[in-house]
């Protein structure tokens, strides 16, 4: 447990309905922790909250398209009525936009979508929590990136990065270039800021091409969302320790 953080240490997961995010939410309600389901899709949203809860999570469903001012504000005020608070944000939710995306043929309606749901849509719920994050005695941040974004490792010869999904790729640099901003504007606050990548994992957005599971690209967030007060903050990591930027 959080030091400074009750055995009632309230986390919301966006994108937590399945994949990664169904993982994060389940390996923090072993914790103890209550555990806020944020999905779209209600039946998968409601499906989710009740398989957690049968695995003994303390968990409820929160309505949540990242993509919608009006939907952030009503999770945040139903966070705010049900649970008192908030202690933890991962930002998971995430779309690739569909493939291929090479740079020269990609749509800019593409580039657009992924960047508004990967980025826009992480300020936007960021921003909406920030309030009751600055209420907890000992706020994270976990903003769910990938090694894809790595201008280092995209530059480095010799390393391949595999596909170049242009949109996808573009939107997680972009993504760790916000963290470090929301690092720099809160660096006198206690709030945690850190970005984590799950490593190539199984899940529908990828065809389940993949070659690590769920539980085990969810490990990194949920050690991230549970730093101690004098953990890491404005960093980018991986199961292995440090990811270049």
């Amino acid at each position: 447990m959080i030091d400074g953080m009750s055995d009632r240490t309230i986390a919301l997961v966006t994108g937590a309905n399945k994949g990664i995010g169904y993982e994060i939410a389940a390996g923090l309600g072993a914790l103890g922790w209550r555990v806020g389901v944020g999905a779209r899709d209600q039946q998968r949203r409601e499906t989710a909250v009740e398989k957690l809860r049968a695995a003994g999570t303390d968990a409820f469903g929160v309505p949540l398209d990242v993509d919608d001012d009006a939907s952030v504000a009503a999770a945040a005020e139903l966070i705010a009525d049900h649970a008192g608070g908030l202690d933890v944000l991962v930002n998971n939710a995430a779309i690739t936009g569909g493939m291929p995306q090479t740079p020269t043929t990609v749509d800019p309606a593409t580039v657009r979508a992924v960047v508004e749901t990967n980025v826009i849509g992480v300020i936007r719920v960021t921003n909406v929590m920030l309030p009751m994050l600055r209420g907890s005695a000992s706020p994270r941040i976990v903003n769910m990136s990938s090694s894809v974004g790595s201008l280092a490792l995209q530059t480095t010869p010799g390393i391949d990065m595999g596909p170049i999904p242009a949109a996808y790729l573009a939107s997680k640099t972009f993504l760790n270039a916000v963290t470090i901003q929301y690092v720099k504007e809160l660096s006198g606050t206690n709030i945690l800021i850190n970005s984590g990548c799950p490593g190539f994992t199984a899940t529908d957005l990828n065809g389940f091409r993949g070659v690590r599971t769920p539980q085990q690209g969810a490990a990194i967030a949920i050690h991230l969302a549970t730093l101690p007060d004098d953990g890491p903050t404005g960093g980018f990591f991986d199961d292995a320790g440090t990811v270049p930027w």
